[in-house]
């Protein structure tokens, strides 16, 4: 009987110890320092307004997320990016907002100098070590629906 006490205590202790170590990893690859924020947009690509966006290569900015929204056609009426502007390296400064840069491939935090790629967010040059936050989104050709949420 004290055996089996010790082992039930034995497995309790160790399932704790388990679920607090997954979700500190599971909060480690999620964290990029950027404030989490409920997103759900829905962007008319099709719209005159929105032309940018309606080619590959071509991209926008838009309200939303954390500091705002860069979307990126990658290939036009089927792929996009949907990337936060908001600096990995400095998270709390809205100064430190990403834009794209004139080659329209590079997305640059001006404060900091650290840049990343407009395709997927990844980390070009530091400071920055973190890529940017992207949202998924589902696009619906039928329609012309960009539909961001998280």
């Amino acid at each position: 009987m004290l055996f089996i006490k010790k082992i039930k205590i034995l497995s309790l202790v160790l399932i704790a110890v388990l679920a607090v170590a997954c979700k500190k990893k599971a909060q480690k690859v999620q964290d990029n320092g950027v404030p989490y924020t409920p997103i759900n947009i829905v962007i008319y690509v099709g719209d005159p307004l929105n032309a940018p966006i309606q080619v590959a290569g071509g991209w926008k900015y838009f309200s939303g997320g954390v500091s705002g929204l860069i979307v990126y056609c990658k290939v036009a009426n089927s792929e996009f990016v949907v990337l936060d502007r908001t600096s990995t390296y400095l998270p709390d400064d809205f100064n430190a907002r990403v834009k794209v840069q004139p080659d329209a491939f590079t997305l640059k935090d001006t404060i900091s100098g650290s840049k990343w790629q407009i395709i997927d967010g990844a980390v070009m040059s530091g400071p920055a070590t973190a890529p940017l936050r992207l949202y998924p989104y589902t696009y619906d050709s039928g329609t012309g629906t960009l539909r961001i949420t998280n």
